[in-house]
């Protein structure tokens, strides 16, 4: 590809209008008319729904689970490359631009969008659940729990990240350098050019709108349901589906309120301060927990994570299909293909904060700093139900019995515990306040051709569609049909998989159209 039909695919497309764009008619109605219609399918036939879903992800999980681990694997690979290449001083904009946003903003907006929720969620649940039931050995003893939190790291860390960082940086990388619109589409100009004008690129954008959709649809089900739990343990607040709809309800507006005021001061300004609560919670665990036992986890933990990073990432588990193949089926496979399903949400809207950081400085800071968070978040958290655990206080039970309450049952063994759990309450709703105006602002950018500024009464539909899907699944369907919809999320990861890997190839199609690059050198 030359550097002139990147040229004329700008004049096809259109640079990124500063002007407030209008909607893409094929993209918004499509999207629009499949939300209604499986909303209607999950609604009217939630059994049938439940089953069809689950059927789904059960045949990708147990016949591509191959391909989800050798490609998640092969984009860490493809990461460092890029990372390490003579391309990594490339600017994602002009070579003299900087930074669109501090360092402290940047941090705070991609953590909070790409899985900031799920930490506070799944910080006890998820270490509880592999030492009760680990891939390998049994339950409950001291091996299960050296290893519980390190399992938690594998799924959580390095190859969750460089899924968001390949998308992202590739979706910048043709907006900001190239003048490409700002949507995944863009990715794949170097490979099939103009036809992306059509209904190919069309299609590539209905799909990231329609797995954003229901991948934060579903989330927003999750999230009333802990938030809903931390009411009832606090208040005595009925946990019913009623309740939860409220919840999303009052989610939803203030995600509507906080995408029209725009990202630099909705989305950035609950970044900034839900990073604040939620670093407040964790120095107040760590301090009054058993903070030289979560030392210890965490320094063990780490230590085990990297010494098996290679053979755990390309483990199948062949040789025991009944325990640690399903074990794997179970967990790895469908967090790769959630973390897949989720990237292009993910990808935009990282890409649209990340404008003037070079590739290395990117690929360096998504893959290492959100880490580095997650590994200190899951060893304290995580470290202290299992010290609790140990001591007889039941959490695997807790766990067992409802995973939304998992962090309440730990904080209530901590000095002042009421506030420790309201804190918690409040940083759970932020992040889906933050994470609902994030995917509302990006499912406007792809159904309005890539516009950073689509129009507001669009930007109020999505928020509110978004809303309004998680409420009536919520109330009319049952918690059984959002727990079958992720399931049909994870299998839009199969899809997504292909075009990521396809997302790869066209970089490096376009980044040797490059000029004044450094000699070449060692692998590059």
């Amino acid at each position: 590809m030359s550097e002139s039909s990147i040229s004329q695919g700008n004049e096809a497309n259109g640079d990124v209008p500063t002007k407030k764009g209008s909607i893409n008619p094929p993209v918004f109605f499509t999207s629009a008319g499949l939300l209604i219609a499986l909303l209607a399918f999950s609604v009217a036939m939630p059994n049938t729904a439940i089953a069809f879903f689950s059927a789904i992800k059960n045949w990708i999980t147990v016949s591509f689970g191959w391909f989800y681990v050798s490609s998640v694997m092969g984009f860490f690979i493809f990461a460092l490359w890029l990372m390490n290449s003579r391309y990594g001083h490339i600017r994602l904009g002009a070579d003299d631009e900087r930074p669109a946003y501090s360092y402290g903003a940047w941090i705070a907006m991609l953590f909070a969008a790409g899985m900031g929720i799920g930490l506070v969620f799944y910080g006890v649940a998820e270490p509880i659940y592999h030492y009760a039931s680990p891939p390998v050995g049994d339950g409950l003893t001291p091996e299960a729990s050296a290893h519980a939190i390190p399992l938690t790291y594998h799924h959580w860390g390095i190859h969750a990240w460089a899924i968001y960082a390949i998308l992202a940086l590739s979706i910048a990388y043709f907006s900001f350098r190239k003048g490409l619109p700002l949507t995944l589409r863009s990715c794949f100009y170097p490979l099939f050019g103009k036809r992306l004008d059509g209904w190919l690129g069309h299609s590539i954008d209905i799909l990231a709108v329609f797995g954003t959709l229901f991948g934060l649809a579903t989330s927003l089900g999750v999230g009333a349901k802990s938030v809903s739990a931390g009411l009832n343990h606090l208040f005595g607040i009925a946990n019913t589906p009623g309740t939860q709809v409220t919840i999303i309800a009052v989610i939803t507006c203030a995600a509507a309120i906080s995408l029209v005021t725009g990202v630099d001061k909705g989305i950035k300004r609950l970044s900034e301060i839900n990073m604040i609560l939620a670093g407040l919670l964790l120095v107040f665990v760590f301090s009054f927990g058993p903070t030289v036992a979560i030392l210890n986890f965490l320094v063990e933990s780490i230590g085990i994570y990297f010494s098996n990073f290679v053979e755990r990432s390309f483990r199948m588990g062949q040789s025991a299909p009944a325990t640690e193949g399903k074990w794997i089926q179970d967990w790895s496979v469908v967090y790769w293909g959630w973390w897949i399903a989720w990237a292009p949400f993910v990808g935009v809207f990282v890409a649209r904060i990340s404008r003037g950081r070079t590739i290395r400085e990117f690929v360096l800071t998504v893959m290492c700093v959100p880490v580095l968070i997650s590994f200190i978040w899951f060893a304290v958290f995580g470290g202290t139900a299992l010290t609790l655990e140990a001591a007889g206080a039941n959490i695997v039970q807790a766990v067992t019995a409802d995973e939304a309450t998992a962090v309440y049952a730990v904080l209530e063994n901590l000095p002042m515990s009421s506030i420790a759990c309201f804190v918690t309450m409040i940083v759970i709703t932020i992040f889906f306040v933050s994470s609902s105006d994030s995917a509302s602002y990006v499912v406007d950018m792809l159904t309005s051709g890539g516009h950073t500024d689509p129009p507001m009464w669009q930007r109020i539909f999505w928020a509110s569609a978004e809303g309004a899907t998680a409420g009536v699944l919520v109330y009319a369907a049952g918690e059984e049909v959002l727990t079958g919809l992720k399931a049909g999320v994870v299998a839009f990861g199969l899809p997504f998989c292909a075009l990521v890997v396809l997302a790869c190839i066209s970089l490096v199609k376009a980044l040797r159209t490059e000029e004044n690059l450094p000699k070449r050198h060692g692998i590059d």
